[in-house]
């Protein structure tokens, strides 16, 4: 795999030039981006404080929670910091699964939709439409890694691929996953809606951070989908860390709840992922 590293709990820090150009973030402010029967999804975006003469660069940010739990709060640390170093970021709502109506389906429509909101209103969010990152944890890496590989091309409708992806102990290979079965409610199969089945020529630039005892979404589901990246001439950053779990826990026998994340492997795995988004130019070096 190209790029592909196997990290121990070593950290690592952010360039002094990432770190001076820090400014202070206003935010969450809310806004609907669309609404469904009599529900309303909205975007909690969080902005750089500060004039700014151009247009700046875009996250949005997925949570984690088994398609089925979580809220936009769970990645607010995240994406503060990601405001904090220029970009417009943008936590987003989507339709939990209820094991009843709602499946993981109608969480990918979201994603596309918010995308799509955002790229539709560019202008006034204050951002650059082509230079949208997405951010994805667990569940969350699942919807982000989606948008690269099942846009829908809805007709007169702005793209909903990203063009940058950082995915942090994601759901990219659902193959053997019977929980993500049981929520789809038979309404797909499963290898229809798994991103290492359908990676294209065209991804965007991506790295994942991944704990090598993760049982919840397996190192191996990781590889294969950035060995396929890779082999179509794609950019895919694979940070392996030994001795952790999902979300990086250290509780090993239990991975599903009550984590116990290894502070140096997490951290390391935030300043790696901050650095590919800078070296990108989606995190500003100057103020």
């Amino acid at each position: 795999i190209r790029d592909y590293k196997v990290t121990g709990v070593q950290t690592c820090a952010l360039p002094s030039s990432l770190l001076a150009a820090a400014v202070a973030v206003s935010g969450p402010q809310s806004e609907v981006y669309k609404t469904v029967g009599g529900t309303k999804l909205t975007a909690h975006v969080f902005r750089p404080v500060g004039a700014s003469s151009h247009r700046r660069p875009a996250v949005v940010l997925f949570h984690g929670g088994g398609w089925a739990a979580g809220s936009p709060e769970w990645v607010y640390d995240a994406a503060k910091r990601y405001a904090s170093y220029g970009a417009v970021a943008v936590a987003a709502e989507y339709r939990l699964s209820d094991q009843k109506t709602v499946t993981p389906l109608d969480a990918m429509t979201d994603a596309r939709d918010i995308v799509r909101w955002m790229r539709r209103n560019a202008a006034e969010l204050g951002i650059d439409a082509d230079k949208i990152a997405a951010y994805g944890v667990s569940a969350g890496g699942h919807l982000a890694a989606s948008l690269a590989t099942f846009d829908d091309g809805a007709s007169g409708e702005p793209s909903a691929v990203p063009n940058a992806m950082v995915l942090i102990s994601p759901a990219v290979s659902l193959g053997q996953d019977g929980w993500f079965q049981k929520l789809l409610l038979g309404r797909a199969a499963v290898a229809g809606i798994s991103p290492d089945q359908h990676v294209g020529k065209r991804m965007p630039p991506t790295a994942i951070f991944i704990g090598a005892a993760d049982t919840l979404t397996p190192l191996l589901g990781a590889k294969n989908y950035c060995n396929r990246i890779t082999a179509l001439g794609g950019a895919c950053e694979l940070h392996v860390y030994e001795g952790v779990g999902h979300l990086f826990t250290r509780k090993l026998d239990n991975q599903e709840d009550d984590f116990d994340p290894d502070p140096k492997a997490a951290g390391n795995a935030r300043v790696e992922g901050d650095l590919f988004l800078a070296k990108r130019g989606f995190l500003s070096t100057s103020r």
